[in-house]
């Protein structure tokens, strides 16, 4: 306000200047009106400019409403009754997956360190793997599309996926008997609980499919060229988060743990929007004749603690089961060379 009303007072000496000097005829005077009139010119665009803020010239300015997209990213999926609820992700995953090759695949796994830049003198030797620098391990899972649909992160550098992955909550649920059931049979043989795509590293679990080392055969050459063209999914959802998000691709310059946590669960909420936002809407449908996933599944309260606790060291043995784990590969590879054709 104060810089206007200052233009307009000078905008007023100059008219008045200019009034007195056409009063007279003499050669100053007229080069003064010149040197008037470029001053007008310039108080105009002096105004001109001070008039435009916060944007550039040229740019066009598009108003974005932003208080309806938050609306619209709470019913989305925040809400009680979200518009899309997690068994709908659950059936397009699945779905996708058998016609990829691997029935009831629930996605890949893997790791991921971000290098932790300014990391506690005290902390930099528990935080220092392979790498030779301080780190923080990400966890996650990702489906065919990158989606990130498990995270798991804040463990040092110095752990290895094995260690991740015993500190990890991916199994927790269907330890605790909370998971959906998938039911599925392959080569004749029938199983109960869904797998993961994993590397080399990952044991010997019944949830996990890992390739194989040098196969000889033509089928097992086909299942590994398969099962790691498919684990790689993971491995690209770490890439295109750190090309999206500058701050989890360099070091992390930050003190807290806890600030960079907060950091890296919002880099994957946002990566997975944009990943939903860029979806194909014609791609799957939703009326194709799925496994029917319920959205909840009824917890029974038991009154026997020690059945309870009977079940839970059932499910991590069958979690863990060696035998299951071997089986579900060789039928995986017969099933994979049957598709081959």
């Amino acid at each position: 306000m104060d810089h206007n009303y200052h233009l307009k007072a000078r905008d007023y000496q100059m008219k008045e200047m200019e009034i007195a000097l056409l009063e007279s005829d003499s050669d100053d005077e007229i080069e003064i009106l010149s040197i008037i009139a470029m001053e007008e010119e310039r108080l105009k665009r002096e105004r001109a400019s001070t008039s435009r803020r916060g944007s550039i010239v040229g740019r066009k300015v598009i108003k974005r409403d932003y208080l309806q997209g938050k609306e619209r990213l709470f019913r989305d999926y925040f809400a009680d009754s979200p518009v899309f609820p997690p068994h709908l992700f659950g059936r397009r995953l699945l779905a996708v997956n058998e016609k990829r090759g691997f029935p009831r695949m629930l996605g890949s796994i893997d790791c991921m360190h971000w290098k932790w830049k300014n990391c506690p003198t005290a902390w930099k030797g528990q935080y220092t793997g392979h790498s030779r620098e301080p780190t923080l391990i990400l966890e996650a899972v990702a489906s065919y599309d990158r989606w990130i649909w498990h995270a798991f992160f804040g463990l040092p550098g110095s752990h290895n996926d094995i260690n991740v992955l015993e500190h990890s909550s991916i199994f927790t649920e269907l330890a605790q008997g909370r998971a959906p059931p998938v039911n599925y049979s392959i080569n004749g043989h029938d199983y109960t609980m869904g797998y993961y795509l994993a590397d080399g590293i990952y044991p010997q679990w019944s949830t996990f499919v890992k390739t194989i080392s040098a196969p000889l055969e033509a089928k097992k050459k086909h299942f590994a060229r398969v099962q790691e063209a498919c684990r790689k999914d993971v491995e690209c959802a770490f890439g295109i988060l750190q090309a999206r998000f500058s701050i989890v691709r360099g070091p992390a310059r930050f003190w807290d743990e806890a600030t960079l946590n907060d950091i890296m669960k919002a880099c994957i909420i946002l990566h997975n929007m944009i990943i939903e936002d860029e979806r194909d809407p014609n791609g799957v449908q939703q009326d194709d004749d799925y496994e029917q996933v319920p959205e909840s599944i009824p917890t029974l309260v038991s009154r026997e603690p020690t059945i309870e606790v009977q079940n839970f060291i059932q499910s991590h043995i069958r979690i863990r089961d060696r035998e299951t784990h071997s089986q579900l590969q060789v039928d995986l590879v017969e099933h994979l060379w049957q598709l081959h054709g």
